[in-house]
């Protein structure tokens, strides 16, 4: 009974902790992005179309229903003179099928299920462009973590510098008109939050949305997370055509389009119908009969074969288009991502240069203006210039990093990363 009462004890000391745990759940971007392809919903309708392709492509196969008709046979019209019984005529039962030709209805079948394949690949492309529009998100989200960060350390600074200043106006040893840009420059630096709280929200919304999630969901990221760069030494086209989900899709649409010829070629072979006839004559002194007949079409007759011969040409122009079109994307892909690759190394070089030279300068020349201040041998004024400076300079870098961060993304979702 008392180890009852502990555990229960325990239980309801720990729920207050899981539900918080549950509550702020953190996500890797790989857990995003496993999640935008398992939940999505716009993701799922292009499985949904495949499988519709699928009970399509098995219908392909069945038979027209059979056709039964009754009706009358040789029945002469009232108000004429009949000579003899058998001019009654007779009631007809008609029992009609069409018999398909099999390699038709094979060739049609496979045609259809290729369309799947194409809904598939339709399916890649679009993950792409989703997966490239939560790493944008995610990046933008880590660009504003650190803007929020940079901007609550400089409001430490600002604070100590206008209770420096509050404390010397009483001795004549600063202006009042100091302590008010010291007052308005803390303001500034606290509007300067708006904007990075704002990317944040919108950032949880988008990535809330995309993973199939109330937009308002608690979400928080992977902090210690940095995007990296990984530059490739060559592009050929092959590799390029075998990781590009688009060319996947042209691939499949040609495909698709010759099972479609193949068909279309079959269209000269001739189909079947057989019909049975059943007369039940209307006067008794006459002998029930029947009649039966089978038949075929003539799919080579000159006014019939010209449609199907149009549209295989028709098909095989278009294919020669869509292999065009193929390797001029391929083509235009190589040299865009060489172009990408070395705008890249040239931001990254750019950032560097900041990081390594122009904040570390920076920080010494405030540094240094401050060290004056606090002896009360420089103004105000003169430190918050160089403060200013420095920030601008740091939250600019960060500006150059999220635009560091977009070029990845545009070039990863280029490689259909």
């Amino acid at each position: 009974m008392m180890f009852t009462i502990k555990k229960c004890l325990w239980l309801l000391v720990l729920l207050p902790f899981s539900a918080l745990a549950q509550q702020k759940e953190v996500l890797s971007l790989p857990d995003v992005l496993q999640k935008i392809d398992s939940n999505n919903i716009l993701l799922r309708t292009y499985g949904l179309k495949a499988e519709g392709y699928k009970y399509s492509a098995d219908a392909a196969t069945a038979w027209m229903p059979p056709m039964v008709g009754l009706g009358s046979f040789m029945t002469p019209y009232p108000f004429q003179k009949i000579m003899e019984a058998r001019d009654k005529g007779s009631l007809m039962l008609r029992l009609e099928q069409e018999i398909p030709n099999g390699k038709k209805l094979q060739a049609k079948k496979r045609y259809i299920q290729s369309q799947g394949n194409v809904e598939n690949a339709n399916r890649a492309v679009t993950l792409n462009e989703l997966k490239a529009q939560a790493k944008s998100q995610y990046f933008n989200w880590l660009v504003a973590l650190e803007k929020i960060r940079i901007i609550q350390q400089n409001e430490k600074v600002l604070e100590m510098m206008k209770k420096i200043e509050e404390v010397r106006y009483p001795y004549n040893q600063s202006q009042l008109s100091t302590v008010y840009r010291a007052e308005a420059s803390i303001e500034k630096n606290r509007n300067m939050l708006f904007m990075p709280q704002s990317e944040i929200a919108k950032a949880k919304a988008y990535l809330n949305a995309l993973m199939n999630r109330p937009g308002n969901a608690e979400l928080q990221i992977d902090t210690v997370y940095e995007p990296r760069f990984v530059a490739t030494a060559f592009y050929d086209t092959a590799s390029l055509a075998t990781q590009r989900k688009d060319v996947l899709r042209m691939n499949e649409s040609i495909h698709a389009m010759q099972l479609n010829i193949e068909a279309m070629k079959l269209e000269r072979k001739p189909s079947f119908r057989i019909q049975y006839d059943h007369m039940s004559p209307l006067s008794s002194m006459m002998p029930q009969a029947f009649s039966v007949m089978g038949m075929v079409s003539i799919p080579i007759a000159p006014w019939s074969k010209k449609m199907y011969q149009s549209e295989i040409k028709s098909m095989r122009s278009n294919i020669q288009a869509m292999e065009q079109e193929r390797a001029a994307m391929l083509q235009e892909t190589q040299g865009m991502l060489y172009g990408m690759q070395a705008e890249i190394q040239t931001m990254q070089q750019r950032i560097q240069s900041i990081e390594e030279k122009v904040i570390p300068a920076l920080q010494k020349t405030f540094d240094a203006s401050f060290i004056t201040y606090q002896e009360n041998k420089l103004t105000l004024t003169v430190v918050l210039d160089n403060w200013d400076a420095l920030n601008m300079m740091r939250l600019d870098v960060l500006d150059e990093k999220q635009k560091l961060y977009q070029m990845i993304v545009d070039y990863e979702k280029e490689l259909f990363r």
